[in-house]
């Protein structure tokens, strides 16, 4: 991608409601977005991330339901766990809001009036599941009975968990009411609205082939939607939590989750901007500026929504409403070979995960095993030999070596201060040409990459400390040895800074280690200014070292393998 905006829009997909998130989540829009939106500050670029709660549709309903609780009270309470969470992550949000907030509410009514305003909402009659008992019309996720193709007797109406094909309710063998189980339920005509998307189809062609920098993931699922020719969509649900349609005859009626949840985005930059001194400055990121570049992270399975549907309703709202520049899509996390499971207990979810290891071992390990290409496998195994391996035998054992042999042989001061001539160009050229590496694989949201040569960069210190032997050299020549460390030391500090973006709490221990006032400024230091071979005074007082990382014994990723396998 080549750099031509000056300010940076950054969304995350919106996690649902319902329940924690597993890891697969984390890794498939949050984490890699927090990233890039860290290294963007560090370069000292205009950035808003922006992110929040989807919180309507069916899923909600039943996961209240099943906890017992009114769905707002449930919504509010899982809106602060997953909040939480995050931040326990790293996650640096510039506001974290809710689709269920009442400024998305208006700006949804008003975007479906200016889509009625122009032509594209249509009312059509469709034969829906009506339930007596309930005195409800049932949403296909409220209809069970058995598939057809599988015979998995607890089918939902909308796809079968037993064999993955996708249904409709009608498909259903002996269907039933997943509310209350009863079968006293008949297909009955009611109205609905539609987005009419057959009129936008040319409209959307001709944008989605103008984004060539999107990657092969995103490109491919969005042509494969226009090639197969668009149908009008529903854009309403018969439901009681949601945005309120306006208009006669849909008083029972709310919004399709789908419809509402995206210009979330807008809302929530709306909600942010309400919290500061301009509350109209939300316009200057939405309205169509040229000077903003705008980058959604997604797992594959949100990319129809935000490559084809969204735009597809911006488009025909016609209000000025900036469309997306790039979507970064993932590929899927799998778990041990398999899917992570609520029900089964079988994976890592967001929150166990931190009860059992620093936000920081998740972030690198995530990062180092990022889903761009292909999906990703998460294994305990691996988990322990990445963290052994790169945290604590690389980064770890470099800290630990280098801050001990200075508490060795100078009393923890800097002996002097690196003069020019000093700096071994060899060295400053080789980091250099990494930090330049790394820059690049991040602004292009090459996250794998990136993990990549943030490590080769670590191992370029280990190698240089074992090859120049500073603990042997400086008993027949101190002054070469004393050299040597304080480019050890001027190397730890490029990799904190360097190391920020993806293990931030481990970034700002090894500042602190090393007496840094930088410490509490990571979040704006460049990593061009890192590679400063004369950066620290003579007699500059370090900490005395300690263990940055724990390692992970086979015997325990054993156990946990067990623990989380769902068996």
């Amino acid at each position: 991608m080549k750099e031509q905006m000056t300010r940076y829009l950054i969304t995350s997909a919106l996690p649902y409601i319902n329940g924690i998130k597993h890891l697969g989540n984390l890794i498939g829009s949050i984490l890699p977005a927090d990233v890039y939106a860290k290294f963007l500050r560090q370069d000292g670029k205009d950035v808003l991330y922006i992110c929040g709660t989807d919180e309507h549709g069916t899923p909600a309903e039943i996961a209240a339901a099943e906890a017992g609780k009114p769905i707002e009270q449930y919504c509010c309470e899982m809106f602060e766990v997953q909040k939480g969470i995050y931040e326990r992550f790293g996650i640096q949000f510039d506001y974290f809001g809710r689709s269920s907030a009442p400024s998305n509410h208006q700006l949804t009514r008003d975007i479906f009036s200016h889509l009625e305003k122009n032509g594209f909402a249509e009312e059509k009659e469709i034969r829906q599941y009506y339930s007596f008992d309930d005195k409800r019309f049932l949403p296909d996720r409220y209809v069970e009975g058995t598939c057809p193709h599988c015979g998995y007797q607890k089918a939902r109406g909308d796809q079968c968990d037993g064999c993955g094909t996708l249904l409709d309710p009608e498909d259903l063998l002996d269907p039933y009411s997943s509310i209350s189980g009863s079968k006293n339920i008949e297909l009955t005509a009611t109205k609905h609205i539609f987005l009419d998307l057959s009129k936008l189809e040319d409209q959307l062609k001709d944008w989605v082939s103008d984004q060539l920098q999107w990657p092969d993931v995103v490109k491919g699922i969005a042509k494969k939607w226009l090639n197969e020719g668009l149908q009008p969509r529903c854009i309403t649900r018969d439901l009681k939590w949601g945005v309120p349609v306006p208009k006669e005859g849909y008083e029972e009626k709310v919004f399709y989750v789908w419809f509402d949840a995206p210009n979330g985005y807008i809302s929530m930059t709306q909600d942010w901007a309400a919290t500061t001194d301009k509350p109209d400055q939300w316009k200057e990121w939405w309205m169509a500026n040229q000077d903003v570049q705008y980058t959604e992270f997604m797992a594959k399975d949100n990319v129809p929504f935000h490559a084809i549907f969204w735009p597809a309703v911006l488009f025909a709202a016609d209000m000025g409403f900036k469309q997306v520049n790039y979507i970064k899509g993932f590929h899927w996390l799998t778990y041990d070979k398999g899917k992570f499971s609520t029900s089964q207990k079988r994976g890592i979810f967001t929150d166990v995960a931190l009860d059992l290891y620093p936000a920081d071992y998740w972030r690198y390990y995530l990062l180092a095993n990022c889903p761009e290409t292909s999906d990703s496998d998460f294994s305990f195994s691996l988990f322990a030999s990445v963290v052994n391996k790169d945290l604590a035998d690389i980064l770890g054992n470099f800290a630990n070596r280098t801050l001990s042999l200075f508490q060795k042989y100078y009393q923890g001061l800097v002996p002097l201060q690196l003069q020019p001539e000093q700096v071994d160009q060899a060295l400053l050229q080789n980091v250099e040409a990494h930090v330049s590496e790394l820059g690049e694989h991040l602004k292009q949201m090459k996250f794998r990459q990136a993990a990549q040569t943030l490590r080769s960069l670590w191992v370029l210190g280990n190698e240089y400390i074992t090859t120049k032997e500073p603990w042997t050299v400086t008993k027949t020549d101190p002054t070469s040895a004393m050299i040597s460390l304080i480019h050890c030391l001027h190397l730890l500090r490029v990799f904190a800074v360097t190391s920020y973006p993806f293990i931030p709490e481990a970034a700002a221990k090894i500042l602190t280690l090393l007496n840094d006032p930088a410490a509490d400024q990571l979040a704006q230091t460049p990593f061009a200014a890192s590679v400063n071979f004369s950066y620290f005074a003579k007699d500059h007082q370090l900490q005395a070292p300690f263990r940055l990382f724990d390692k992970i014994e086979e015997a325990r990723a054993q156990e946990l393998t067990e623990q989380y396998s769902g068996k």
